[in-house]
């Protein structure tokens, strides 16, 4: 079995295997081809992989002999038929990717999207999304305190006083835990929004207050996933965040739902109520943002409240999310392989189910059929 590593293409910076993670993998009997400077802006060097074991080669080459090809992103269209017969593993989005799932299904791909894997406490070894939105969050703080004209923690001079920095964080998965936890650590004041109440314990342990909005949506059946909540209640979560966001210096927003465009939380009216030089980090920006007035991949000023969409901070930090990731791929990797190397797809694993999207020609995921059904 040869498990394929392609460099990423379109600025990202991480990569799917490390070298430590090589060397594990040949003990499983896999041999791993590496495109040439894969890992070169996470700062693993060619050397390294060679050193683990690992064979450099040409994309050219390892597209055309690998059985397995492992990705963060999913390779350009034109690549699909020479995928034809191979395994394709990485974090491929098919709920935004419906015409290139249609594509992987008429190539014979079978393709295996590690961000569609079931979050349940068996597959948290696997959980890409979690491993990189604890990255997100706390790159987020940073980023923010970075952007910020002003202190975050509270300070007492000779030369007078400074008050600490207030920051809202809207959503309290695992990347808005994480930034408590740093904003937290910077001294700053923290207020939080989830619609789920089940998190408020967590959140007040990390130091933060929680602001609980009443009637939200059960999520206890969406697999760890966000879900639509009514009308009454995005009101009702309106007026609560217009109230807070007027005292905010620092904003972190990370709501969103698989399949569809990012909630609108933060109107323009409620930003030009904002202090001017205080600071918006959209996480949610690249399915259409948190506020009405992000745009993916850009920092922009409006009424002095700097807005900065990002949903790849990650790639920010690529040497430690790649080390995750690598974690992450290998630990999906050993339900797949069998003791010598080989392709076992056990269909019958919910997690190998959950996360197998096309298989055989045929489109397998049932959440992505359902979105392709027509209305």
């Amino acid at each position: 079995m040869i498990a394929g590593i392609l460099k990423e293409r379109n600025g990202e910076t991480r990569v799917s295997l490390t070298p430590e993670v090589v060397k594990q993998l040949q003990q499983m009997s896999v041999t791993v081809w590496v495109e040439q400077d894969a890992g070169a802006a996470a700062w693993y060097n060619d050397q390294a992989y060679t050193e683990a074991g690992a064979v450099i080669t040409s994309a050219a080459e390892i597209i055309a002999k690998a059985d397995i090809i492992l990705t963060l992103q999913p390779p350009e269209p034109n690549l699909f038929p020479a995928l034809s017969g191979k395994i394709l593993v990485g974090i491929l989005q098919p709920l935004y990717r419906l015409a290139e799932v249609e594509q992987w299904a008429a190539n014979g791909i079978t393709t295996f999207s590690l961000d569609a894997i079931p979050r349940t406490t068996r597959a948290q070894s696997m959980d890409v999304l979690s491993s990189q939105a604890s990255i997100a969050g706390y790159k987020a703080v940073l980023l923010a305190a970075y952007t910020y004209s002003r202190y975050f923690p509270m300070l007492m001079t000779a030369a007078g006083s400074i008050a600490p920095a207030k920051a809202l964080i809207l959503g309290a998965g695992v990347a808005g835990l994480q930034a408590i936890a740093t904003a937290r650590r910077l001294g700053a004041v923290v207020e939080v929004f989830d619609t789920r109440p089940a998190v408020k314990e967590e959140v007040m342990s990390l130091g933060a207050k929680f602001v609980e909005v009443e009637g939200a949506a059960d999520a206890s059946r969406a697999g760890g996933y966000a879900v639509e909540q009514s009308e009454s209640y995005k009101q009702q979560q309106q007026q609560r965040i217009a109230e807070s966001i007027t005292k905010a210096d620092i904003v972190i927003t990370t709501a969103q739902i698989p399949g569809k465009p990012a909630p609108v939380l933060i109107s323009t009216e409620m930003i030009n109520t904002m202090k001017p030089g205080s600071v918006i980090i959209d996480l949610a920006a690249a399915t259409g943002g948190n506020t009405t007035l992000t745009v993916n991949n850009e920092s922009k000023v409006h009424n002095g409240v700097t807005i900065i969409g990002n949903s790849n901070l990650p790639a920010a930090m690529p040497a430690d999310a790649s080390k995750l990731y690598a974690k992450n791929v290998l630990n999906f990797l050993k339900l797949i392989l069998d003791k010598d190397g080989q392709a076992i797809l056990r269909f019958e694993d919910e997690i190998v189910k959950g996360a197998c999207i096309t298989h055989g020609g045929q489109i397998v995921n049932d959440r992505v059929k359902s979105m392709l059904q027509p209305a």
